[in-house]
């Protein structure tokens, strides 16, 4: 410090060392502590008490499906002699027999269906299948549909009019009858190619339906994906940083991974998490009107199909795996509502 009786002087005082006393320590704390983006959203994500209610739920279907059925003692395909269309927490005469000999017989707590397959397990694979299909072809529509939007919004011009127009055509197809048109023609080869081809026995486990189902997600639901990312290329692509990389050297592809989809991210999240519900239920109808898994793997929608016959004798079945389907659906669309608040910047405050 400069002694004003001597402005000229540069002599330092050293009082002006010495340590901060309490006060002056408690007015430089910062207010509120600086955090990420991420973290931001997720502090805001787990104040939405809906959106956390749903993701227990998730997580308890989850164990359900995946953890469950390997500790219960029955499978999706034992069909069970004498134990047909039992109903509820119900023994067949043969279970009585047993039972009445002192051996430990495992309830049915859904009961059986017409072959006599316990109806609990049945529903915990066709949650499994469903919840499998739901997040592999939001994964599919996530890689595409960013992909494809990306490189349309970053080059623009004619590439960008270009890959838009085809974006429409694809628009127009009718997914339906091309899973249709897709089963009637590769059914054939592809159970060829599992009779007779080691290791792709598993096409016939899973089903000709399903496959074609993925063929049609990879084909035609990534067009709302490529839009959305689209829309937010074309207003990133702008930003001073995109320049300096570009005035650095660097490539278009790094331009595009590093910058442009990474800044993305909190919207990519928010419509993939939407995007599996959309494909639960598609799977769910395709599978109720016979366009789906093969049997006897079980799907939540052939669940409901096969309970149409039964349904004044044995309401529950068709309740059962229609109860299911909403509460997945549901779940995962409210924790989509919920991240789109918490990451969306728009509604920050």
């Amino acid at each position: 410090m400069i002694d004003m009786k001597k402005p000229l002087s540069m002599q330092l005082d050293v009082s002006d060392f010495a340590p901060a006393g309490k006060e002056e320590r408690q007015s430089l704390v910062v207010m509120r502590k600086s955090v990420s983006f991420w973290k931001d959203g997720l502090r805001r994500f787990k104040k939405n008490n809906i959106a956390m209610v749903s993701l227990a739920v998730i997580i308890l279907v989850f164990i359900f499906a995946f953890i469950v059925p390997s500790f219960y003692p029955y499978t999706y395909e034992q069909q069970i002699r004498g134990s047909e269309n039992l109903e509820p927490m119900q023994y067949s005469q043969q279970e009585i027999a047993l039972k009445a000999q002192g051996e430990s017989v495992f309830p049915h707590f859904m009961g059986t269906d017409s072959l006599g397959r316990d109806t609990m397990v049945r529903l915990m694979m066709g949650s499994r299948v469903s919840l499998l299909v739901g997040i592999v072809a939001s994964i599919m529509v996530l890689l595409i549909g960013s992909i494809y939007g990306a490189i349309a919004g970053y080059f623009g011009g004619k590439t960008d009019m270009i890959m838009m127009r085809i974006v429409d055509i694809i628009y127009t197809v009718p997914d339906i009858l091309i899973i249709i048109l897709l089963m009637v023609t590769l059914k054939f080869p592809l159970q060829h190619m599992a009779n007779t081809v080691p290791g792709l026995g598993w096409i016939n486990t899973i089903g000709v339906g399903l496959i074609c189902i993925f063929i049609v997600f990879s084909l035609l639901y990534w067009v709302g994906m490529a839009r959305i990312v689209r829309s937010q290329i074309l207003t990133l692509k702008e930003q001073e940083y995109v320049t300096a990389a570009k005035a650095l050297g660097a490539s278009n592809s790094r331009i595009i991974g590093k910058h442009l989809l990474t800044n993305c991210m909190g919207t990519l999240i928010v419509t993939t998490t939407l995007q599996i519900p959309a494909s639960i239920f598609t799977e769910s109808f395709l599978s109720f009107i016979g366009i789906g898994v093969a049997a006897p793997m079980p799907s939540l929608g052939s669940m409901a199909s096969q309970a149409i016959g039964g349904i004044t004798s044995y309401p529950y079945r068709l309740l059962a795996p229609a109860i299911m389907i909403s509460l997945i659906i549901l779940s995962f669309n409210l924790i989509g509502d919920g991240l789109r608040d918490a990451f969306d910047p728009k509604l920050k405050n």
